[in-house]
């Protein structure tokens, strides 16, 4: 459906680096990286506001590298909505059809199809300076949708709302989706929106792509510490292959082994998410190659989850429940045993 080859655009002090980009049809994609890293100029790229100095960019069969903006059929929505402060909600959504010989019966239908497709219906005589920020992110993205666009870029879109408006908006994002299908691409710094709303993501590290997958890949199987850090993983580590008759271990310090999956040899990087941990009061038989007995060094009770630091010659993270927690009773100073599976361990990258 939409195809970047070999973008780069040099803004002196940064640049984009040989952009290879390949969005399918009806597709929600998202780019997520660091505030900085170029998200938002690749979207100006795309739409034509930046032009490449190198790269083609393709709508299905056609290049439009050098189309305008107003011919390359997108809408867009930014983090700060964008909204005409003179003109009312209505004339803010219909102000993309007013080039279009389309007759006002025809305007009418796709108004009214928009406005109850996103719940704004009681808002069209509104001034945009009286609505909230959730009120101002689905009028903009109704002016965005209304001209049915080949695409829809999303520029931060959540970024400027509190929680609770943010998590509405984020599933009318969804909902508009399924019901439009317009093929969708989305930039964010917010791994958590990414992970809910995307169906492939690419990561984005100073003007490049650096990996690209299904939001459980990236967060499962990152390609390079900068993106485990990135996607939050808690227990990275650095260390030497060692192989040991039937065994290969991550030596990671003078008494600390852990036993591993991998072919690789040498310096690697590996983590092991907290949720593939086991905390007990006692060590017991299991499959899991890996146990140890530590202490805990800290408590932090989370939304949802309690996250439990304990000290085994290394330092690790484990999630446990607050059932678990209170049943358990952990709190800092008790001894406790951590298990994991040498399948937890993946490893990242040869350092």
């Amino acid at each position: 459906m939409i195809k970047l080859e070999n973008i780069s655009k040099d803004l002196g002090d940064f640049k984009l680096k040989n952009i290879d980009l390949e969005l399918k049809e009806e597709e929600y994609f998202t780019i997520l990286g660091p505030t900085g890293t170029g998200k938002s100029i690749l979207l100006e790229v795309i739409a034509g506001l930046q032009q490449p100095e190198e790269g083609d960019i393709w709508f299905e069969d056609e290049l439009v590298s050098n189309l305008p903006p107003e011919d390359r059929q997108i809408g867009m929505v930014y983090q700060d909505y964008m909204l005409f402060p003179h003109l009312d909600v209505k004339e803010n959504i219909l102000f993309g059809l007013k080039l279009r010989k389309e007759s006002a019966a025809e305007k009418k239908q796709k108004l009214q199809q928009i406005v109850s497709l996103l719940g704004i219906n009681d808002l069209l005589d509104r001034s945009v300076k009286t609505l909230s920020g959730g009120e101002k992110q689905r009028v903009a993205l109704a002016r965005a949708l209304i001209i049915s666009p080949k695409i829809l870029l999303l520029d931060e879109p959540l970024s400027a709302l509190d929680p609770s408006t943010k998590n509405k908006i984020q599933q009318d994002l969804k909902r508009v989706h399924t019901e439009l299908g317009t093929t969708t691409l989305h930039v964010t710094h917010d791994f958590n929106e990414a992970l809910s709303l995307a169906d492939r993501i690419a990561i984005m590290q100073e003007g490049e792509i650096v990996q690209v997958g299904s939001p459980q890949q990236v967060f499962k199987q990152p390609e390079s510490n900068f993106i485990a850090e990135f996607v939050g993983s808690k227990n990275i580590f650095v260390g030497q292959v060692v192989h040991k008759d039937d065994r290969t271990v991550i030596k990671i310090n003078e008494d600390i082994e852990l036993e591993i999956n991998t072919e690789k040899e040498g310096d690697i990087s590996l983590i092991i998410r907290p949720e593939d941990i086991i905390i007990s009061h006692q060590f017991f038989n299991s499959s899991a190659r890996n146990s140890y007995q530590g202490v805990v060094k800290e408590v932090k009770e989370r939304l949802s989850i309690v996250e439990v630091k304990v000290d085994i010659g290394i330092e690790m993270i484990a999630y446990i429940t607050y059932r678990s927690l209170e049943e358990m009773g952990i709190e800092p100073g008790k001894e406790v045993y951590l298990t994991f599976k040498a399948t937890a361990c993946h490893v990242i990258k040869n350092a």
